[in-house]
Parts: structure tokens; C-alpha cells; sequence
């Protein structure tokens, strides 16, 4: 079944970790990258945005070679070294509020994606896998594991807490005030354990990663055509990844924000949501629905409650009984015309650490004329979408944990 094999991770000395290991290149705006890049040399920042040596925005192939070029020259300084034999990484993290994220990080198989034993929720774009895949083959290495889940085991967890009676070989805390813990696992019957364990579940499912994982899987593919991806345990062959728990997971929603009404005015808007809402206006009391298929909605200076009514709740199949699947097929597609909900300019979203009242000081500053919130999916759902063979619609999971760039880093 599923396999899960160590590898020999690059990874920051012990005294520059908590110095290398950055965010993802996304979640920074031009400004914070450029303020934390002129303060920190050693920043994994300077790795992916490597135009920076030269104060140019440099994109493609081009940069591509040049993010190359930044990693050996870490490599050579020093900043980052090597395994010396093929090891699971036992990564812990603790944020802020107290949330716990414990699992291993190990090298999955392509094969296994494929074949569907690592299953899927989200649709891919052809686009992005293919320029992914060519970052992929030029720079050599991945920093950004793949998050996988699987069911709570007591043989993981008892290997977990074992190793954390030892010093880790990192711990660090972010400006976020998260701290991360790792603890390298090289000993041959822990190792053998973990591939045994993983290997008699009969699925993984991806978390988060749908494109770094189907990216890998190309390159697989361009390599074992050219006969580069050979033996089996060939790097080509295999995908970091970070295994963590069910239990573990963090599932919040993304809520909806949208520019305009389709040209309709707000009461005839209300008039077509009522054939299939129940809708109640609460006035300025902010709501957050409690329960699956309620919505909440911020219009013109309100919050409305909008339950969708019960001759519309005869679901065929996971997919038509998912919450942000309901709101396509009931508001945003039909009234508001958003029907290609991946690339329609006039929807945007905000994810669920941004509660409802952001979404309404969005809507009070006239930058949208509508939100929409719901409740999280539950992981039972994601895994029951998965193994239907649906995909969900974009942005409807946030999941956490985030994991920081840098810290172990996968070679092919």
C-alpha cells in the first residue's frame, strides 16, 4: 500500500535555523519581503527571490537558474548541510493559541499518486504544474513538503513521543510565535517501523499541495522517459511530504466576497435568494453560522442568516451536499452570474482567521458589495469527497498547519 520512505534532507546548521527558515515566498507582501531580506542575509528569501542581489525583478527560466545558483552558494558557506544517511524528520509545532501539529516528514511515492492510494480533493491547473515542474527540474530541490494526513495511529504516535524525550536538533520560535521542533529519526528499527506502519493504511490524502504533488509526479514521469529516475528509490521517484494525524488538522473556511449584484438592486436580490433561503436580517449583530448548510451574508450595512430550505437538502452524492458547492449552485452561479469561480475577477476570498468582520469592513469600505460565510468542512467530508472521486470548489479549505520553508530541504 502506501510508501513512505526517509531521505537524506539539506537542511540549516543548528545555529541558523531559526535565521533560514522563512514563510512561504507568497504570503509576504513586497514590503515585508524587502524589509526582512535587508535584515537578514540569511534568510531562505534570498534563495527564491534571488533578483534581489541584483535590486531586479527577474522571472522565468532565468530565475529559475539563478535560485539555483543562491542555494549552492548557501550550500558553500556553510549555511546549510547534509544528512548523512537517509532519515524521517519527527516535526512538532506549537502556534500561538496553543495548537499542537505533530508528524513526520518523509519522502512519498508518485506511484502512489497515480495509482490514487494518496488521494485528492482539489483540481489542479495545467499551467501551474507545468511551471512548477520546470522550477522543479532546474533548481534540483524542493523546500516545501506536501501535507499528507492519515487516520491516528498509536504505533506513530508512540515513536513520536519517544523522540521527544531527547534534545531536539531545532527549536525555534517565529515572529508569528509559533515554535517548531525537530527531531531527525536515523535509527534503523524506528525507520523500518514508520515504512511498515504506513505501509499497511490503505490510503493518504493530501491536506495541502495538490500542485506541488501532481508537479512532482510530472517530473517523475519527464524523468522516467529519459531514463533518469532509475533505480526505484530514485529521488525523481518520491515527493517530501509532511505526515501528520487527522486529529492533527486544522480545517478552516474561506469566506466569498463579491463586487456587485449582477445589476440587481438589494431587494431584488433578497426576492430570488428567498426561493431557497429561509433568510432572516439580524441587523448589525455580526453572525457566523453554527451548523452545515446556513450562511451567513453582510449586504449594505447588515447581517442576514440564510438556511437553505429543506426540499433542496436531497444530496445524491458528497460533493452536492458540500457547503461551498451549495453556495455555487444556489447563489453564485445562478443570481450572480460567477459561474468559472477560479478565474472570475469579481469574487475574492478572505480565509477563516479573517472572521466576518472583516469581511464586513471590506464591504463598509466599498470594495465589495457582498460577503458570504460559512461553516469549516470537516475532515470527514474532505476524505469522503476524495474517495468519490470529486473535487471540491477552489478556496474551500484552509488547513493548517502552514510549514516554513527551509527548514528540511529534498534533493533530486
Amino acid at each position: 500500500m502506501p510508501k513512505v520512505i526517509p531521505f537524506k534532507a539539506v537542511r540549516p546548521t543548528r545555529d541558523k535555523i531559526s535565521l533560514v527558515a522563512a514563510r512561504s515566498y507568497e504570503s509576504y507582501s513586497k514590503k515585508g519581503r524587502k524589509f526582512r531580506m535587508e535584515r537578514n542575509p540569511f534568510s531562505f528569501l534570498h534563495i527564491v527571490n534571488p533578483g534581489y542581489k541584483y535590486q531586479k525583478e527577474i522571472t522565468g527560466k532565468e530565475r529559475f537558474q539563478l535560485v539555483r545558483n543562491r542555494y549552492q552558494e548557501f550550500k558553500e558557506d556553510g549555511i546549510f548541510m547534509q544528512e548523512d544517511s537517509p532519515a524521517f524528520y519527527a516535526y512538532k509545532i506549537i502556534d500561538r493559541d496553543g495548537n499542537q501539529f505533530f508528524g513526520i516528514l518523509g519522502a512519498a511515492s508518485v506511484e502512489d499518486y497515480k495509482n490514487n492510494l494518496i488521494k485528492r480533493h482539489e483540481d489542479t491547473i495545467a499551467d501551474r504544474e507545468q511551471l512548477f515542474k520546470e522550477y522543479l527540474n532546474t533548481v534540483g530541490f524542493n523546500a516545501e513538503a506536501v501535507l499528507l494526513t492519515y487516520p491516528d495511529n498509536d504505533t506513530i504516535a508512540q515513536i513520536l513521543h519517544d523522540k521527544t524525550q531527547e534534545r531536539a536538533e531545532y527549536e525555534f520560535t517565529t515572529t508569528y510565535r509559533d515554535t517548531h521542533y525537530l527531531w531527525p529519526i536515523k535509527d534503523v528499527k524506528s525507520i523500518t517501523v514508520i515504512e511498515k506502519t504506513f505501509s499497511e493504511m490503505q490510503h493518504l490524502y493530501i491536506a495541502d499541495g495538490h500542485h506541488r504533488s501532481s508537479s512532482s509526479f510530472l517530473l517523475s514521469q519527464e524523468h522516467q522517459q529519459k531514463g533518469t529516475a532509475t533505480p526505484e528509490d530514485n529521488p525523481y521517484n518520491f515527493f517530501m511530504s509532511y505526515l501528520i494525524p487527522e486529529s492533527h488538522l486544522i480545517i478552516k473556511e474561506f469566506n466569498r466576497l463579491i463586487k456587485d449584484l449582477n445589476g440587481l438592486s438589494k431587494e431584488e436580490f433578497l426576492i430570488k435568494l428567498d426561493t431557497s433561503y429561509r433568510i432572516e436580517n439580524r441587523g448589525n449583530i455580526p453572525y457566523k453560522p453554527t451548523k452545515k448548510h446556513h450562511f451567513s451574508m453582510y449586504l449594505d450595512g447588515e447581517f442576514y442568516s440564510l438556511y437553505l430550505r429543506k426540499n433542496l437538502k436531497g444530496f445524491s452524492n458528497s460533493l452536492e451536499a458540500l457547503d461551498t458547492y451549495i453556495l455555487h449552485k444556489t447563489i453564485l452561479e445562478p443570481i450572480l452570474g460567477i459561474e468559472d469561480i477560479r478565474n472570475n475577477t469579481r469574487i475574492s476570498y478572505a480565509q477563516g482567521k479573517k472572521d466576518i468582520t472583516y469581511v464586513k469592513s471590506l464591504v463598509d469600505k466599498g470594495d465589495y458589495k457582498v460577503g458570504f460565510g460559512m461553516v469549516p468542512i470537516t475532515i470527514e467530508e474532505l476524505k469522503e469527497i476524495a474517495n468519490e472521486g470529486f473535487t471540491m470548489p477552489p478556496k474551500s479549505t484552509y488547513i493548517e498547519p502552514k510549514l516554513r520553508s527551509g527548514v528540511t530541504i529534498y534533493e533530486f
